[in-house]
């Protein structure tokens, strides 16, 4: 396995959290890929940039524009930066970029982070723009960690994902199904901000609310939950469903983390559907011992808590194991999964 180019896989997500960088070394075995991690970073978001990236959405096409490039010049430093401290020569960088806009259905994503600034700040090949391929062909463009669920954690019967927007992935009949379950830490840690906390530290400001059984109704009753896979989430949706319903309520924050950390345990439990077996949790959502421990009481599902690096890393190291494939030229984005009318090997490559 040493002699496989390393890869660093760049992620911003919904949730706000940081940049991660996981620096990983893949080699194919005959179910899929071994992995050996490098080293790996989270990049924390100053207040500046967390309020320019959650406000994105509203900037002019200028200013949006000009985003895109400092964005990338600033995650193309961040690489080199990161590279400096762990003496890391890889091959290339595959970059998430931040979701802006996700809407599939107007054949629409957009993810900021130009990949030539990337590529020149960092000096290494950059692919980015996984996304768009896959919209093109008429699919979701999401969710695409279910390659690296099937590739790396095939171990597990159900891989969940608890980001900024929570989302499943598990093979019945010998075909891959997966899908955006519901917002996670996008409502989570809004909340705990208001409390003058980034999240909600093992859910304590949850655990001692109040769940409010007429707002947990409401939001179980928003209609993306009876809808039929393929389908995914994004920040118009979260924006557009879901603060509405928390706007038009009284209650307090800490009882709104409760009610909607309530939510969250219902939905992920719901899409689990009762199966036995494993399953393995990821994402920010997996530290929040209380969201877990409302979890589990809703299924017979064993869950699975790994490591706290497979915890904070997974989606960036198989946006790695994406930028991978996509130099080898090979699928990165399944149509199985996504609604689209074949398989794609999505990404753009760009030197430096």
């Amino acid at each position: 396995m040493s002699n496989s180019p390393v890869i660093i896989g760049l992620m911003s997500g919904t949730s706000l959290d940081g940049l991660d960088l996981v620096a990983v070394k893949f080699i194919e075995q005959n179910t899929g890929y071994d992995y050996e991690i490098a080293a790996s970073n989270t990049v924390t978001y100053d207040s500046s940039w967390k309020d320019i990236l959650r406000q994105a959405h509203a900037c002019s096409a200028l200013e949006l524009s000009q985003l895109h490039v400092d964005f990338g010049i600033y995650c193309g430093k961040q690489v080199k930066l990161f590279c400096e401290e762990f003496n890391l020569h890889p091959f290339a960088v595959a970059s998430h970029g931040h979701t802006v806009f996700h809407q599939p259905q107007e054949a629409l994503t957009v993810q900021i982070g130009s990949g030539a600034h990337i590529a020149v700040h960092s000096s290494l090949p950059t692919i980015c723009d996984f996304r768009t391929t896959d919209v093109a062909l008429g699919g979701q463009g999401a969710p695409l960690v279910p390659i690296g669920d099937k590739y790396l954690f095939s171990n597990f019967d159900f891989r969940v994902n608890i980001g900024g927007i929570a989302n499943i992935s598990y093979s019945f009949m010998n075909e891959l199904h997966a899908f955006d379950i519901c917002v996670a830490n996008m409502a989570l840690n809004m909340l705990a901000e208001q409390m003058g906390q980034h999240f909600d530290v093992n859910g304590e400001i949850a655990r001692r609310g109040q769940v409010n059984t007429d707002l947990l109704k409401q939001l179980n009753n928003i209609e993306y939950y009876q809808q039929s896979p393929p389908k995914s989430l994004g920040k118009e949706w979260f924006e557009t469903h879901f603060l509405p319903l928390l706007g038009q309520s009284n209650l307090s924050i800490r009882d709104l983390l409760a009610t909607c950390t309530e939510h969250v345990a219902e939905q992920i439990a719901s899409a689990l559907d009762g199966w036995s077996g494993r399953a393995l949790m990821t994402g920010g959502g997996a530290l929040n011992q209380f969201l877990i421990e409302r979890i589990q009481s809703k299924t017979s599902t064993e869950i699975i808590v790994p490591d706290e690096q497979t915890i904070q890393f997974k989606e960036a190291l198989i946006f790695a194991l994406l930028g991978y494939l996509r130099i080898m030229e090979q699928p990165n984005a399944l149509s199985e999964v996504t609604g689209a009318r074949k398989d794609s090997c999505g990404g753009c490559i760009y030197l430096p």
